[in-house]
């Protein structure tokens, strides 16, 4: 296996104490949620949001980078996977816009304003293999982004306003308004979705117990493909 990029030493000593005593003593700056054995004996596993770092107590460095087999198995990427499906199981997906009746389920996590989430919204347009569960994420900087979510939560055909939203049709802006309390409650609760799967931005898509991060077209199809 190897462990690459050395980032940074901790300021003390950890001889004594847990290794989680030790790292909150040397890194109190990073929010740790989980700190485990790894396969490397003397280095453990700091789960970070959705990322994973990697400490060594002994001489009190902080590794960043990834965990490789030497048959080129990834382990960090399959743990970051793994803590994914973890967060998402049981997600309301009852708050979701349904759009579709394919076998395979996935999960998206979009802004209608994100020029990123309307390319893979294309791109799932087309199918009739997927059933697709999509929570909004209106990014503070898309300032016309919470109104559109809020226009298509509204609707009574909300596969087709969502459409509407993620070709552009709303751009103008020139619809009426939702002020519906129902679709403010329901915005918030697809809110609350995005961060409790730890995410910062958009689009996200969970296809099995595979996580995809961006408008990664060529792995969004290799894993409905692989289905």
């Amino acid at each position: 296996m190897a462990l690459l990029f050395l980032l940074f030493m901790g300021t003390g000593i950890s001889a004594a104490g847990s290794p989680e005593e030790a790292f909150k003593k040397s890194f109190p700056q990073i929010p740790a949620e989980k700190i485990s054995e790894t396969a490397l004996q003397g280095v453990y596993e700091v789960i970070v949001g959705n990322e994973i770092v990697y400490y060594a107590p002994g001489p009190d460095y902080l590794l960043l980078g990834q965990i490789v087999t030497k048959e080129g198995k990834n382990l960090t990427q399959e743990r970051i996977r793994e803590i994914i499906a973890a967060k998402a199981k049981d997600l309301p997906l009852d708050k979701a816009i349904k759009i579709g009746k394919g076998p395979q389920r996935v999960i998206e996590i979009t802004d209608p304003d994100c020029p990123y989430c309307r390319q893979a919204s294309a791109f799932f347009a087309g199918r009739t293999d997927v059933t697709r569960y999509i929570f909004y994420y209106p990014l503070p900087f898309h300032k016309d982004a919470e109104a559109k979510a809020l226009y298509v939560l509204c609707a009574k055909d909300q596969g087709k306003a969502y459409e509407e939203a993620m070709t552009g049709k709303l751009d103008n802006m020139k619809f009426q308004p939702c002020k519906d309390a129902q679709a403010e409650e329901t915005l918030k609760k697809h809110k609350e979705v995005a961060k409790r799967l730890g995410l910062t931005g958009t689009p996200f898509f969970l296809i099995g117990d595979s996580a995809v991060f961006g408008a990664n077209i060529p792995q969004i199809e290799n894993l409905l493909k692989s289905r």
